[in-house]
């Protein structure tokens, strides 16, 4: 069994424990209204603070291919640093089990910064999306290898009725053409395979490409963010330079003592 299936096996019996019952739009924009303090994810990333290509800072614990990665772990004083260094959002891992992350860790970075938040985790059933919701986030992610069709429509549909941001992932052509089907504001193609951890930036260029012979003239409307194996200026050139407009970092920021020196690093400075 592969590292992902594992992940969403575990994912089920945790929902197994969730309330019952299916979910309206209208209970979701309900839960957002309640929370309040409505943060604008997408935005943010047509708008990036520094330099020309928007930064989703990931705040990271560990994962399953690298174990642990940031021993000190601190989300709020991470997250706090990541918005001084001029990160346009944040992503915050909540799977407890393979990447030590928490719903805690969510709530408690919302009330630490005013970045938008996205809830980066393996979203299965729609009493995630009420959860993203409650414990603070602007976003979701929606991981195509693990969804079928009609579940990537319509928690798309649900999630985006709320008021939510959600960020589609794909890994290959034909999730890519899957996706395509529920028209996402913003196409995430994340350059490490899930079933091998494999890593290869030539994923973003590759499934780029196809995008843009998909949809000619177009192709600025939708915000293209490549995700996984990112650690130098000469990798952020080469995906800004194939359409990527966001990249989503975690590992080779959490690894760095001095987050604001990597982040200049990645995306520029003020003074560029």
């Amino acid at each position: 069994m592969t590292i992902l299936a594992k992940i969403v096996e575990q994912k089920q019996r945790e929902i197994a424990r969730l309330p019952p019952g299916n979910l309206t739009p209208r209970q979701l924009q309900q839960a957002m209204q309640q929370r309040g303090d409505p943060r604008d994810f997408v935005a943010a990333l047509r708008t990036p603070k520094i330099g020309s290509i928007a930064l989703i800072a990931e705040v990271k614990k560990a994962s399953p291919s690298a174990g642990v990665i940031c021993p000190d772990f601190d989300p709020c004083r991470i997250a706090r640093e990541y918005e001084t260094a001029g990160a346009s959002c944040l992503s915050v891992l909540t799977d407890e089990k393979f990447f030590q992350g928490s719903l805690e860790y969510l709530r408690q970075i919302r009330e630490t910064v005013t970045l938008p938040l996205l809830r980066k985790d393996f979203i299965i059933d729609e009493r995630q999306i009420l959860e993203a919701i409650q414990w603070g986030a602007d976003a979701i992610l929606l991981i195509a290898a693990i969804l079928s069709d009609a579940q990537l429509g319509h928690f798309h549909s649900l999630a985006r009725a709320a008021g939510l941001a959600v960020l589609v992932e794909v890994h290959n052509e034909a999730e890519l053409d899957r996706a395509m089907a529920a028209q996402p504001d913003m196409l995430g193609v994340n350059n490490r395979d899930l079933t091998t951890f494999k890593v290869d930036l030539a994923t973003t260029e590759r499934l780029s490409d196809r995008l843009r012979s998909r949809s000619p003239g177009s192709g600025d409307s939708r915000l293209l963010v490549s995700e996984s194996g990112i650690h130098t200026r000469a990798d952020v050139q080469r995906l800004a330079n194939c359409g990527a407009r966001a990249i989503l970092v975690g590992e080779s920021l959490m690894k760095q003592g001095d987050i604001g020196s990597k982040v200049r690093e990645l995306i520029g400075d003020r003074r560029d």
